[in-house]
């Protein structure tokens, strides 16, 4: 009867013991999260990061002039930052020129035209130099190409015009369902003779900004290829309704657009060496390229002003690392993935060991909670976690994409990542003119930003 009473004190020691340590974790975890959520508030640099790069810098094409400025920029900063080490890692990168602005028309009757809002797509050919004009034939993606034949669209202007599904309310999903006539529809339509293709603006508002992107020709001869546009979404509306009710309806567009050879750039890096473990990475990053329409606030000035900030809460409120903590700000992700690519090829060629890697490129609007790519058992790690985001109203754990420029990471054991900010106004902005600063919300960034460094401040204490 003694001994009994001595297992049984034994085991309600233990057990308040184990009650007692996980709720000093628990206790720890939630004043060092809300340390970092209130510094980012209060004491944050992202936004005066995010108010140089776009508004004394700009749009950060792969390849121009200002993509090399925001290297310099923002290697400095980090620099300044003092952190253990700042380099610069080279890469080639495709360089493509706009040139001076597209304009184009479509035509009812001789000499009764409207002007049409319109941007050459990121890699496309230009038009002749007195540009194009043709009959045009609307189709609602790729797949009506081989409907429609060789006969219906040789020689004619192809009008992409499959909208964005309106009824999703991940955006992403309606954007996934309809990009491919951006980035394929040239290519495709080429294959049955046509002119040229334009194409409806990814987005979901009805607006007169047209939106670019990447497209590509994949093996295709040069002299086979076709210019491609976008066209703004009020005029694909107007475009259709028209061509209804006069399907001889021309189409005019020119553009100037070049192809040169490949630059050299730079992936710019930050770390803060890990205290016990080094040798275990952790990566944190967005794509510092942007197209050269707006000033790539949102797309994605804001991931890497959050990356950076990362480095900064560390430092202000103290934390030291057990792991290695590294900043990546990849160049030419929008048209190339070329500095994701060399990233990993790196990586691999020195026996880095990453663990968990993790990508802002979803906007600097009010964060929602992250996607992983990872395992069930890594997954159920990470949900358990998940309450001590919901103070902060980070409520949606996910399993899903998590950035394309982490993406080439990808191996077995590691654990990849997404933020998830609120996606309802992304695509407003997304590749167009008015992916602007004074479109972006402090708070909503320096959130995102906090929320960001509390999970790699979870993956550094507990691992996978």
């Amino acid at each position: 009867m003694k001994n009994n009473y001595k297992v049984n004190s034994k085991l309600v020691l233990l057990f308040v013991i184990a009650c007692t340590s996980f709720g000093f974790s628990q206790s720890t975890d939630q004043l060092q999260i809300k340390k970092l959520y209130d510094t980012a508030l209060t004491e944050g640099k992202g936004y005066d990061w995010l108010n140089y790069l776009s508004n004394q810098i700009g749009g950060r094409l792969s390849g121009s002039i200002q993509a090399q400025q925001a290297v310099n920029y923002t290697k400095s900063q980090l620099d300044s930052l003092g952190v253990d080490k700042v380099w610069l890692q080279p890469v080639m990168v495709p360089k493509w020129v706009r040139g001076t602005p597209e304009f184009a028309y479509f035509e009812t009757s001789p000499g009764a035209t409207t002007n049409v809002p319109i941007c050459a797509l990121g890699g496309s050919v230009p038009t002749p130099p007195r540009g194009i004009k043709a009959n045009i034939i609307e189709v609602e993606g790729i797949e009506q190409l081989a409907i429609l034949g060789k006969e219906k669209i040789e020689g004619k202007i192809v009008f992409f015009n499959k909208p964005m599904d309106a009824t999703q309310i991940d955006t992403f999903t309606a954007y996934s369902n309809c990009v491919d006539q951006r980035y394929a529809g040239a290519l495709e339509a080429s294959k049955y003779g046509a002119f040229g293709v334009i194409v409806r603006s990814m987005n979901l508002r009805l607006d007169d900004y047209p939106h670019t992107g990447s497209m590509g020709y994949g093996d295709q001869v040069e002299s086979e290829r076709i210019p491609a546009a976008a066209i703004s979404t009020n005029a694909a509306e107007l475009l259709s309704t028209s061509l209804k009710l006069n399907p001889e309806i021309k189409f005019f567009f020119k553009q100037n657009c070049k192809q040169f050879n490949d630059v050299e750039s730079y992936n710019v890096i930050a770390e803060i060496k890990g205290s016990t473990t080094p040798e275990e990475v952790i990566v944190v990053g967005g794509h510092l390229d942007s197209w050269d329409l707006g000033d790539g606030s949102h797309d994605d000035g804001a991931g890497c002003v959050q990356s950076m900030e990362v480095l900064n809460l560390f430092k202000k409120t103290g934390y030291k690392p057990k792991r290695t903590i590294r900043v990546v700000l990849f160049m030419n992700e929008e048209n190339g993935l070329r500095g994701g690519n060399k990233y990993a090829e790196v990586a691999a060629t020195n026996n880095e060991k990453h663990i968990f890697a993790l990508e802002s490129d979803s906007g600097g609007f009010t964060p929602r909670g992250f996607t992983f790519d990872s395992s069930d058992k890594d997954f159920e790690k990470v949900l358990e976690w998940k309450s001590l985001f919901e103070p902060y109203l980070i409520h949606s754990f996910k399993k899903g994409f998590s950035g394309a420029d982490i993406g080439p990471l990808k191996k077995e054991g590691l654990v990849l990542a997404g933020l998830r900010p609120d996606s309802q106004r992304y695509f407003d902005h997304h590749h167009a003119e008015n992916d602007t600063f004074e479109h972006v919300n402090r708070r909503e960034l320096q959130l995102g930003a906090a929320s960001m460094a509390s999970l790699i401040y979870l993956v550094d204490t507990y691992g996978f």
